[in-house]
């Protein structure tokens, strides 16, 4: 597994404004639903994609079919895909997003070639994480371990 440090991920994370989820589900019991909607949650605005919920309305935006659907300026894309079907969602990405920022591959996902695509573009990349789970460690939610950090807060 890649490492990262604390500091690049809590970075990333902050910088991030608006997020493309390509394979999001409307099944709330599957991952892509329930960290498309943490990530909604936490005021990033979250745009969700699959072709075969195109048209659907998600967390209040449109469920669009392709990354070329999608006219706004998008600083992060969050891959729900097989590691295989990568590289050409990486590719578009990098065609319609000229200000891309990063390329976040989730928990499972990790292709070398599409990586590669996309930091020799200047793009950081982030694979084999969930952008929910390190959310949580390095802003109070989690430990390490995944248990509750002890924190009061009232944020969600």
């Amino acid at each position: 597994m890649q490492e990262y440090s604390d500091e690049f991920l809590k970075q990333v994370l902050t910088r991030t404004k608006v997020i493309a989820v390509v394979g999001v589900s409307l099944n709330p019991v599957r991952p892509s639903y329930y960290v498309a909607r943490y990530l909604g949650l936490k005021g990033y605005r979250v745009i969700p994609v699959n072709p075969g919920h195109a048209g659907a309305t998600l967390f209040g935006e449109t469920v669009r079919g392709s990354l070329g659907e999608i006219e706004e300026p998008v600083d992060m894309l969050d891959i729900f895909r097989r590691s295989e079907a990568v590289p050409p969602i990486v590719e578009e990405a990098l065609n319609v997003f000229p200000h891309l920022k990063t390329v976040w591959m989730q928990i499972g996902v990790e292709n070398a070639e599409a990586a590669a695509m996309a930091e020799a573009r200047g793009v950081d990349v982030v694979q084999n994480r969930c952008p929910k789970i390190e959310y949580q460690r390095l802003f109070g939610e989690l430990r390490m371990g995944g248990f509750a950090t002890g924190i009061i807060s009232s944020k969600l």
